[in-house]
């Protein structure tokens, strides 16, 4: 049940966002007005603080992000991302989360990662969820009784993978009806979104996609099968015709870096609508992972200056989960931001780490974010005083190795059961020769954080 807090909140948000529709960018600075009564968290202050100054300046990159938030987006998600993902998730989900760290002595996350299904219409070369029995999926009940008891925790961000998710949507839209006070975001390879879905996602408002891609149509087909490029454009017009919320998810390798952080990719899928875009690295995870598709020290490096470069330039907030780990203090997983379930409902620290000690089919989500790998995850991050090595499973493998032992967790690939020790060989050459690059552009930037504080 809301509480009065949150529901003086939305009316607050609600009558500032019908206040400002009719000049959004002239009246924005009334609505920051208006969100600074309802945040009591320093760091928010400081966030809004930084929202004032973009819409102080009408050449930046950031305020030209928020005018395609009005252009683009339909009322119903415009009004869902503000309420919803600012209000719910943020000014008022995060200070419940605290208080829950606190009460139950474990990690509390901002979001939850779940697959509803394992099954998948697609099968792309090195994808981990191939190590999954395609059979497994998760009941609506079990499903809605994890967004319950994420609420009660303060918890309203919940991103689905899979498999494909959309194998699932008539469940999914269920959900985000049923949960309106939720965001819902899917990983998808949007094969299955049509001219119907699109339709519902743009009247819903609070249900985006984060679209796969892993360049253009060369390097997409080569992984994802021929003829998927070009659906995905079907789907990303389809989904901009609607004003839904959606973005792009690239994964990294050996073979497409040089093409997928280029002004000419980023101002392409600006342009098919994408508000954001997320990058990841490849992992080699199972016992037939491609090992030849690992990025090497150089491509990573070329990320870590390539995005920080774009962030300055276009109206699209992108990140990498790596080589942002400088942001947010290293790994993120483990209960700390997120954490993954998946469709047979083991609870993995990440969507990366497939071992568990806890089945959310037995245990409440409190009991497995006290479960013991959790705990070790809790009791080890950050797992590097470098946070551009935030991984402990691509740059610091005997930390993983180190927790799975001492947590006596299972492998949870019914498939292919890797053992830790295993797992942990195939990265540590790999995590070797990133330390030399990273430990050099870390240092540059522990002398860049120096200077900035003596000037100040």
């Amino acid at each position: 049940m809301a509480s009065v807090k949150q529901l003086i909140s939305t009316k607050v948000m609600n009558e500032g966002l019908k206040y400002i529709e009719k000049d959004p960018m002239a009246n924005m600075p009334k609505l920051l007005d208006w969100a600074e009564k309802l945040i009591t968290r320093e760091n928010h202050k400081g966030m809004l603080q930084t929202f004032r100054n973009v819409v102080e300046d009408p050449e930046s990159n950031w305020y030209k992000l928020i005018e395609r938030y009005f252009d683009e987006l339909s009322p119903a998600t415009r009004q869902k991302f503000m309420i919803n993902y600012m209000v719910n998730s943020g000014i008022i989900g995060i200070p419940i989360q605290d208080k829950m760290k606190k009460k139950y002595n474990c990690n509390v996350p901002w979001a939850i990662l779940i697959d509803p299904t394992s099954a998948c219409n697609l099968k792309c070369t090195g994808c981990w969820a191939a190590e999954y029995d395609k059979t497994d999926s998760l009941s609506y009940d079990l499903l809605d009784r994890v967004i319950r008891e994420g609420k009660d925790l303060g918890i309203y961000m919940y991103i689905f993978s899979g498999g494909e998710p959309l194998v699932r949507k008539k469940d999914l839209v269920k959900l985000a009806k049923e949960h309106s006070d939720c965001s819902f975001l899917s990983f998808t390879n949007a094969t299955l979104v049509d001219e119907e879905f699109a339709k519902t996602l743009g009247e819903l408002g609070n249900f985006g996609l984060a679209i796969s891609i892993e360049g253009f149509e060369e390097e997409t087909d080569m992984r994802r099968g021929e003829g998927t490029y070009n659906k995905v454009m079907e789907a990303m017009d389809l989904l901009k015709k609607e004003g839904v919320v959606f973005g792009f998810s690239t994964c990294y390798h050996k073979y497409n870096t040089d093409s997928i952080a280029t002004e000419e990719y980023i101002d392409f899928l600006i342009d098919k609508g994408c508000m954001f875009g997320w990058y990841f690295t490849y992992m080699p995870i199972g016992k037939d992972a491609v090992m030849d598709l690992m990025a090497t020290p150089e491509q990573r490096e070329y990320m870590y200056h390539q995005i920080r470069d774009l962030r300055t330039k276009k109206p699209i907030f992108i990140l990498d989960f790596w080589n942002d780990g400088e942001y947010v203090n290293g790994c993120i997983a483990g209960g700390r931001r997120y954490l993954h379930i998946n469709a047979s409902g083991d609870v993995e620290p990440c969507a990366f780490i497939h071992y568990s000690n806890v089945n959310i089919k037995n245990v409440s989500l409190v009991e497995a974010l006290q479960s013991p790998l959790f705990m070790q995850y809790r009791e080890n991050q950050p797992f590097n005083d470098n946070h551009l090595r935030p991984c402990p499973l691509l740059d610091n493998p005997e930390k993983i190795k180190g927790m799975v032992n001492e947590s006596k967790a299972y492998s949870t690939q019914p498939i292919d059961r890797e053992d830790v020790e295993d797992l942990a060989a195939k990265t540590e050459k790999a995590a070797e020769d990133w330390a030399k690059t990273a430990d050099k552009l870390w240092n540059i930037h522990l002398e860049k954080k120096e200077k900035k504080l003596a000037k100040n």
